[in-house]
């Protein structure tokens, strides 16, 4: 997927460029930047950035990755938290759009950012995040470029806030936790009713079993791509709206267009019906028509559902939810 949040070691992804929490003087510093120079080779890192020498807050200057499983250590300096009312937010967003476009300025194809400022510069964590992904996804939309957000310690952005809140209870409302071991039991009884029932012949057991086959695909009326294409023309919206919106990989989006047989995954139907803004009834009937279905033992479809009865289509801040509850990212 274009934009993804996940739980790793900055210094273990294998991206084009990674991007460096900085200090304005490239001095070798602590946290990511200190692991970042670790990992790259400290003296050859900082030989390389005491020939750039500076880098103001907000901008942002390449090295060599050396190293790093990179090609490029992009340089950013976050903002000082000083409470918010000292231009914070715009040099922030500054350090992300600069990062990025110096990355698409040197071919890069994928880039790899910490939450920039989070850690000892004090920037409150949710913000910054938010910050990272708003504008991350801004510059995605005009921009064909995978990136990551990577967060080492998870736990430092778990669930919280007013909108988590909601979801627990949303999920503790409606979440069935122990529909699986009812299913369970309702297959076993049901087993030993068939087994309690006489024996076909095989050849009869062979013309039921085509007489169900044919029922299924008589029912068939369109594929999943016919579907997903008729909805998008009904929203009025165009290709490269849709598989931007739904966090969709370009290439993939291509294969859904040109083979009209192709089933995508079900995180890929929903992200679809998140970016078509489809309603419950709606995004039911897409997933139907791809073989799938909303399951109230399944937390995952259970935040689906929860977005789409809200009306946020917002699909980062649904993947931000998604990853903070262990479940599976839209997109692809």
């Amino acid at each position: 997927m274009p934009l993804e949040l996940v739980r790793n070691d900055i210094t273990h992804m294998q991206v084009d460029a990674v991007v460096n929490a900085a200090n304005e003087q490239l001095k070798m510093g602590g946290g990511v930047c200190g692991a970042i120079f670790r990992a790259a080779g400290a003296d050859q890192l900082q030989a390389a950035c005491d020939e750039i020498g500076h880098c103001p807050t907000g901008g942002a200057v390449r090295t060599p990755a050396f190293d790093l499983r990179a090609d490029h250590i992009i340089h950013t300096v976050g903002p000082i938290w000083k409470g918010g009312g000292h231009g914070e937010e715009k040099l922030l967003r500054s350090c992300y759009r600069n990062s990025l476009t110096l990355a698409i300025s040197h071919g890069c194809e994928s880039i790899a950012f910490p939450v920039i400022s989070s850690g000892i510069y004090g920037y409150p964590k949710e913000q910054a995040l938010q910050i990272a992904i708003g504008e991350i996804h801004a510059f995605l939309m005009q921009h064909d470029l995978m990136a990551y957000i990577v967060v080492f310690d998870k736990a430092a952005f778990d669930a919280s806030g007013k909108l988590y809140k909601s979801i627990r209870e949303f999920i503790d409302e409606h979440y069935v936790e122990q529909q699986q071991q009812r299913f369970s039991r309702y297959r076993r009884e049901l087993l030993e009713d068939i087994e309690e029932e006489p024996v076909y012949e095989q050849s009869s057991m062979r013309q039921v079993e085509q007489q169900r086959l044919e029922d299924v695909l008589n029912q068939i009326e369109e594929t999943f791509s016919q579907r997903l294409f008729r909805f998008i023309d009904e929203k009025g919206m165009t290709d490269v709206e849709t598989y931007k919106k739904a966090n969709i990989d370009r290439r993939l989006f291509s294969k859904i267009r040109n083979s009209p047989d192709y089933t995508p995954l079900k995180k890929t139907v929903v992200a679809f019906a998140v970016a078509l803004e489809l309603d419950l009834e709606e995004t039911k009937e897409l997933l139907a028509v791809a073989g799938y279905t909303l399951s109230r033992s399944n937390k995952f479809d259970v935040i689906i559902e929860y977005f789409i009865t809200q009306g946020n289509y917002r699909i980062h801040e649904i993947n931000e939810a998604l990853f903070a509850f262990d479940q599976t990212l839209l997109g692809a």
